[in-house]
């Protein structure tokens, strides 16, 4: 007589969990972290460590000079150092950054929780202004803004790109808390007479740190990228160094066209690459916070086949008992 035997499948081993949150983080944002981390070192650290004086000019000079041993990585065509521009201009672009990201992402917080949390009239109005900002030409308002702004400091040029890119991110965290006032620990944290505000705090914002974090390092990206093009066309404050001010003397004096490498290229390519790191960590956290992009990139590392509630059945197997 056969009698089908149910054959369960295999128990993987359990793994303990040392460090879950290190490994649990994306390679993507393990990377852009990194990179980050070592551009942050230099913005502290390279003022101090610069050989010269970014501004200091040599009567002598009459054309831009490549890297010597006196000058790792050359001379403008007044004898500046540009390794020194480098290491100085480094430190208030990732200022400018940081102070923008802060403001904008206070604002994107602030407003996007109101709305989706309160909902009515509050939710309508603000989502009104959300859909404003959105909509308004933001480079020829820089531009105009920022032109009535010579030689202000980092602050007011901060404030001006923060209050034309918080409105992105207000929608989302908008979207996302509107999705979490429907769940049941919300109502049950209601039901319990919890104030409105330690809801928010202890209950929303929680669940959105990813979302939060990854709005700060867009909005981040967003004021580096923007203000070395408005910097490149002669739009910024040209009373300190930063990455646009350097490619704006360079195009200035034709480096571009001469082959002058050495004067564009250093300020150009750490543009891009303080870029990437953003672009990196900006895609992990969002990998992180994402339960969809996280399930399939665990399934990825596994070496074992995951199972899923969708697979077929296990198949039996016939066993003969006589």
């Amino acid at each position: 007589m056969a009698v089908a035997v149910a054959v369960p499948p295999a128990t993987p081993t359990i793994v303990p969990r040392r460090g879950q949150f290190l490994r649990s983080m994306p390679t993507k944002a393990k990377i852009g972290g990194a990179m980050l981390a070592v551009f942050l070192l230099i913005a502290i650290i390279g003022p101090a460590i610069a050989p010269y004086d970014p501004s200091a000019t040599n009567p002598n000079a009459f054309s831009a000079v490549g890297p010597t041993a006196a000058h790792l990585l050359g001379t403008t065509s007044t004898g500046q150092d540009i390794l020194s521009q480098l290491l100085v201009g480094l430190r208030s672009s990732i200022v400018l950054g940081v102070l923008t990201a802060t403001i904008a992402t206070v604002l994107s917080v602030a407003s996007g929780v109101t709305a989706g949390f309160l909902g009515g009239v509050a939710d309508e109005g603000l989502s009104l202004l959300m859909n404003v900002f959105v909509v308004l030409p933001a480079l020829p308002l820089l531009i105009v803004l920022l032109g009535y702004l010579p030689n202000s400091g980092d602050l007011p040029t901060a404030i001006v790109l923060s209050a034309l890119g918080w409105s992105w991110g207000a929608r989302v965290i908008r979207a996302q808390t509107l999705t979490l006032r429907s769940r049941d620990f919300i109502g049950a944290a209601r039901e319990t007479g919890e104030r409105t505000w330690r809801i928010v705090v202890f209950e929303i914002l929680p669940n959105e740190v990813s979302l939060i974090a990854a709005n700060f390092v867009g909005t981040f990206l967003y004021a580096i990228l923007t203000s070395v093009a408005l910097a490149f066309i002669g739009v910024a404050n040209f009373s300190t160094w930063n990455l646009g001010v350097m490619l704006y003397w360079a195009q200035l004096a034709n480096a571009f066209s001469i082959g002058d490498w050495w004067w564009y290229v250093p300020p150009g390519l750490a543009a891009a690459l303080l870029g990437t790191s953003l672009v990196l960590l900006n895609f992990g956290l969002d990998e992180l916070g994402n339960p969809r992009l996280r399930g399939a990139s665990g399934r990825k590392n596994r070496r074992r086949r995951a199972w899923r509630p969708t697979d077929p059945t296990p198949v039996e197997r016939a066993e003969l008992v006589r």
